[in-house]
């Protein structure tokens, strides 16, 4: 199937490198509204550009548009790909305004095209290993799963010499402007909708901690949340906590807890992340209590093996494990075959409702009811 990528920053890296995992899929061409910065993205990657994005949208073979673009352009530029019948795949999220995603889904219903959104985490070995693991009961009846998405002080690292391999600096205005919620939280969220179902409502808190992080840079809005820390309640019963800062130390675990024991992830960006088991007995309080003694007695938790180890052919430009292509490729595979897609647009529009009611509880509504739902996905077959 033939894509084109739209926007070629410091995301777009991420996709370029991981795209090789999918020879199937064949990348057209690229644009940028910066013509250098897309110059010198192809050159790094052997890829053709287009002048310009009308030019994209004209070509004929092109079948979905890969929008990369930043948060706050997605709406306009995803929503001009639709106009022209074009299929997309946004980056996270695919709006920043509740009403803006709202139109989108219509659009794309109207126009009878798909409409997907990132992260594809929730696609990755780590989180279909931990979803088999719940459905077969490992754990017994879930009840309650803390989810964190802290990564450290990121205002104190040396941000500003961020490259990326093509050349891009990290966008760290940006970044801070739209803040860690919208950039950050999906990655669980999605994992919690596909294995719990839709949330019913969600209660929030967000706020801003450290208002100056680019110091001689004028942030606009200046003070988006960089920690909140929300409930999610699902219809199925289950509760969620999640937080995000780029306050709190680095942490990306999660931890889900059923009746029988606790399944704990390591790390939400990395496809091939350790699951562990720990089982409720008389000894659990003993166990945590003295852990040299309880790993002597063998009372400490194990580490599941994973269903599959991850398959990445071409490591992204950083520590994370992500193979970002296959988002792509998910929703390519799911209109090639005339199927729902697992990251589809009700899904989608699902869990930007969440992130939105994560990020900014006053506007959204607090308590916030959700407004959307969508059908059950299916693991991935070979985690079935």
């Amino acid at each position: 199937m033939r894509i084109g990528i739209l926007g070629c920053g410091y995301v777009a890296d991420y996709y370029a490198t991981t795209l090789r995992n999918h020879p199937w899929l064949e990348v057209l061409g690229v644009c940028d509204r910066d013509g250098d910065r897309a110059d010198r993205f192809a050159r790094h990657y052997g890829l053709s550009t287009y002048p310009n994005y009308a030019a994209m949208l004209d070509d004929d073979r092109m079948q979905i548009v890969v929008n990369l673009t930043n948060p706050r352009s997605h709406f306009e530029t995803s929503a001009a790909a639709l106009e022209a019948g074009k299929h997309v795949f946004s980056e996270k999220p695919f709006a920043t305004e509740w009403t803006q995603a709202v139109e989108l889904a219509d659009l794309a219903r109207a126009r009878g095209l798909g409409l997907a959104s990132a992260p594809c985490t929730v696609l990755g070995e780590a989180a279909q290993t931990l979803w088999k693991l719940v459905r077969e009961g490992t754990v017994g009846r879930v009840r309650l799963v803390y989810a964190e998405l802290d990564e450290g002080l990121l205002h104190r690292e040396d941000y500003r010499g961020w490259l990326g391999p093509a050349g891009s600096p990290w966008p760290f205005k940006d970044e801070f402007e739209v803040g860690c919620t919208l950039e950050h939280a999906g990655y669980y969220v999605t994992w919690l909708a596909a294995m719990f179902g839709p949330a019913e409502s969600v209660t929030a808190f967000a706020s801003c901690q450290i208002p100056n992080k680019c110091p001689g840079v004028a942030l606009d809005p200046p003070a988006t949340p960089d920690v909140s820390v929300g409930c999610i309640r699902f219809r199925s019963g289950v509760v969620a906590r999640i937080t995000n800062s780029i306050v709190a130390s680095h942490d990306h675990s999660m931890r889900v807890f059923g009746d029988g024991g606790v399944l704990r992830v390591d790390d939400a960006w990395d496809f091939g992340s350790r699951i562990h088991l720990d089982r409720w007995s008389k000894w659990s309080f003993r166990a945590h209590r003295y852990p040299r003694l309880s790993r002597l007695l063998g009372l400490a938790g194990r580490s599941v093996p994973l269903v599959r180890r991850a398959n990445i052919r071409h490591r992204p430009p950083s520590s994370n494990l992500i193979d970002y292509g296959r988002g792509v490729a998910e929703f390519a595979e799911s209109i090639r075959d005339r199927r729902p897609c697992r990251l589809g647009t009700d899904f989608s529009l699902h869990i930007n409702e969440i992130v939105l009611s994560l990020q900014d509880p006053g506007a959204m509504g607090c308590p916030r009811r959700l407004t959307t739902s969508f059908e059950p996905i299916a693991p991935m077959p070979w985690a079935a």
